[in-house]
């Protein structure tokens, strides 16, 4: 293995003396005294090289030298010994790719780093501290940066920045000599394991381990393939049965929904009919004892709940096998300095601008949906980041007029983010600005640009507001979104599908459905192509805007000279109940002759007193779909740029959010609220509903389960008791408590207001 002609003689003879010194090894290892005599006494008489004095003793020697080296730099705060032993002993593939070696690389480098501070008091060397916090930092931005998303080492992230770390509470345990001594028991057990000698030939070793790479790897992709394929037919297994769950559910709806048709018609449903039902629902052994000894002919007895809405044991188990489970702790992301972050957005390179954009909008769509997310989107509104309150000429949210294309993509990627979160679309409409700078962007950008979809995305979500609806039909969206939906074909699904449900939530405004007459032949023209389009989901909101623009008379004037009735019925020849019944609605409205008194009360001059929306928060993918901007070479992003550069004081405060119950209405009917597609997407209601005509035009509905708000501010859409709510569609959204007691009480007024 060493021979070859370019081979001098000494290397030659080396490597002979090498191979030599194995045999004689083996053979000694194999205990053949006799031939090993032989052997060197015919090596001699031949004049070959001399036997190298290797074997086990020698190398157990050299192993404890190296063992002891490491030890005493370890303790006399030696680093550069310790590092140099360090990479010429532990292999490469060992440290930059197990966990455990890079955890204890971590805590040794922070050992060393605070080695000067554990001499004695007045004799510190405050040089060489400020030496090893720099070479600590450059640790941090480069090798140290693969564990900056484990929770354990976050903290440390912050050392470098904090004045007198041996006062510091989070870091007072580092200079306990237990620390230091429990740090030593762990480098010498792996140590012990590392550099462990061994009694085997090396002959031995050579050919034991000859190929022996290939054969793992082949063995261990084996092994993975095989592990694949187990979690593969583990989630067939339970995807089927999740089907056949779903299709008993729709089984057992269609089953409850005629019962329930039955008994208002006046017809008796017994209790072994209730009692099968209710064990067809709880499928699990344990369920169906419980639900066997439910006795349905004395209802709800045997539980007792705080709720208003359960009075029997049967219905608490059916909400308990839907209800969500309650999530294991989990760690907040550490706080920032957004001050230093909002200077850097403003005056750092278009590059830094970026890259801080991108890492700012993932730390809210990778973040946990709940307490985390909660955490991180207060801090981003606690900290003004999009500098609402500043008096400067130029402040962050002018990043979305950037001459950089990928700074004002970036910049309307983050104003989405925020928009899909409820706090986050508070926070929005208060900056006066933002809608100026939303709708020119929006009419200035490259027709089919990710930049234009995220802000169209934007307005979409803030339209879910009455103050931002208002505003946005006073700077003639409806007829720009009109005049964009007539060339459908040429939008992609995303713009389509928002386009067409921002359209829908203006045409709930009697504002809105007044610009839609000034040009009513035009408006309907877009609303019945956009009829027969192959989405399904686009079809609701259409539904939703035809039926409400169709409550004003000279709509419903134009429409009938283009044979709309007949266009309508065209589109029912589709297999799909729900979108057929959903058109006999606005054929009804198409057909009515005045406008109801109610449509007058539904707008602006109404007293509400709500002023928020109550939709889900909901992150969807496109997010972060099409990601342009990719790092380059040791170039630092996402939380690692962020908690690498702009560490901030840990103050995480965590606001509580506001949850409401679900709003239930008729699957039959056109979509008659303000919704947004990220969130009704995610969603599947069945609901049973009335025949009643809804009260305001349709737009899409939301998650019946979904977490909203408790309590909606003046201006926020009224809704009536059997608003539509639809499956299957994007759109989505829940009433709260107070929402619903506040629509009850207008809704008794009105009814007194007309005699009843």
């Amino acid at each position: 293995m060493c021979s070859g002609k370019s081979q001098n003689m000494g290397e030659h003879l080396a490597c002979e003396s090498d191979m030599l010194s194995m045999i004689s090894e083996y053979l000694r290892f194999a205990e053949l005294e006799d031939t090993v005599k032989v052997f060197e006494k015919e090596i001699k008489s031949k004049g070959k090289p001399a036997l190298k004095t290797s074997g086990s003793s020698c190398r157990d020697s050299k192993i404890i030298i190296i063992h002891d080296d490491f030890i005493s730099s370890f303790n006399d705060g030696d680093h550069k010994v310790f590092f140099e032993l360090w990479d010429k002993n532990i292999p490469s593939e060992i440290r930059d790719f197990d966990q455990v070696v890079q955890k204890l690389e971590f805590y040794l480098k922070i050992h060393f780093t605070i080695y000067p501070l554990k001499s004695p008091i007045g004799s510190h060397d405050k040089s060489e501290f400020d030496n090893r916090i720099t070479h600590f930092k450059h640790y941090l931005e480069t090798r140290g940066a693969a564990l900056s998303q484990t929770t354990e080492f976050l903290p440390f992230y912050a050392f470098p920045f904090v004045p007198n770390p041996m006062l510091h509470p989070s870091f007072q345990e580092l200079f306990q000599d237990s620390w230091m001594a429990d740090l030593r028991a762990k480098l010498e057990k792996f140590l012990a394991t590392m550099l462990k000698a061994s009694n085997t030939p090396r002959l031995l070793t050579l050919y034991r381990d000859g190929g022996k790479g290939n054969k793992e790897a082949i063995h261990q992709m084996q092994l993975q393939l095989a592990e694949a394929e187990r979690k593969a037919a583990s989630h067939m297994r339970k995807f089927v049965k999740l089907q056949a769950d779903h299709h008993n559910l729709i089984v057992v709806t269609a089953e409850l929904v005629e019962s329930l048709e039955a008994t208002v018609r006046g017809k008796m449903i017994s209790p072994e009919y209730l009692q099968g039902v209710c064990m067809r629902l709880f499928n699990g052994h344990v369920r169906q004892s419980a639900a066997q000894s439910i006795d349905f002919t004395r209802p709800g007895t045997g539980y007792y709940s705080m709720s208003p809405y359960d009075d029997g044991y049967a219905s608490s188990l059916l909400r308990a096998s839907v209800a969500p489970q309650r999530s294991k702790d989990v760690p907040l992301l550490p706080s920032l300095d957004y001050e230093k972050l909002k200077k850097d957005l403003l005056n750092g390179s278009d590059r830094l601008k970026a890259l801080l954009l991108q890492a700012l909008r993932w730390r809210l769509t990778r973040s946990l949906h709940g307490e985390q997310r909660d955490t991180v989107l207060q801090a981003f509104i606690n900290s003004d980041l999009l500098e609402w309150y500043s008096t400067k000429q130029k402040t962050v949210l002018h990043l979305i007029k950037s001459k950089n294309e990928i700074v004002r993509q970036y910049m309307a990627r983050l104003i989405n983010a925020f928009a899909s979160l409820c706090d986050g679309r508070m926070y929005l409409s208060q900056i006066p600005s933002l809608l100026r700078f939303l709708v020119d962007s929006l009419r200035t950008e490259e027709k089919e640009s990710v930049t234009r979809e995220n802000v169209l995305a934007a307005l979409q979500k803030l339209s879910l507001r009455r103050v931002q609806q208002s505003a946005m039909i006073r700077d003639g969206l409806i007829g720009w979104l009109v005049k964009e939906l007539h060339d459908s074909d040429c939008l992609s699904d995303y713009t389509l599908e928002y386009a067409i449900s921002l359209l829908m939530n203006l045409c709930l405004r009697t504002q809105g459905k007044q610009k839609c007459a000034e040009e009513a032949e035009q408006v309907l023209k877009v609303l019945t192509e956009l009829l027969g389009h192959e989405n399904h989901e686009i079809r609701y909101y259409v539904n939703g805007a035809l039926y409400s623009i169709l409550s004003m008379p000279e709509i419903r004037e134009e429409a009938r000279k283009m044979s709309m009735e007949e266009i309508l019925r065209c589109y029912m020849k589709d297999e799909n109940p729900e979108l057929n019944r959903q058109i006999e609605f606005i054929i009804k409205q198409l057909n009515s002759e005045d406008v109801p008194q109610h449509e007058f009360e539904s707008d602006d001059e109404e007293d509400d007193d709500d002023d928020d929306d109550d939709e889900e928060d909901v992150m969807e993918a496109d997010l972060d779909k099409e990601e342009v901007l990719q790092p380059q070479p040791k170039e630092l992003t996402g939380e690692t740029l962020l908690t690498t550069k702009y560490l901030g004081i840990m103050t995480n405060m965590v606001k509580m959010k506001r949850r409401s119950c679900p709003t239930s209405r008729s699957i039959d009917e056109p979509l008659q609220r303000p919704v947004t597609p990220s969130s009704h997407k995610n969603t599947i209601v069945q609901c049973i509903g009335f025949a009643c005509q809804p009260k305001i035009p349709p737009t899409p509905d939301s998650d019946a389960g979904s977490a909203g708000r408790s309590r909606l501010p003046t201006l926020a859409p009224q809704f009536s008791n059997s608003e539509p709510q639809q499956s299957n569609s994007r759109p989505g959204s829940a009433r709260g408590s107070d929402g619903r007691r506040s629509q009850q009480r207008k809704q008794y007024r009105k009814r007194e207001g007309r005699g009843q």
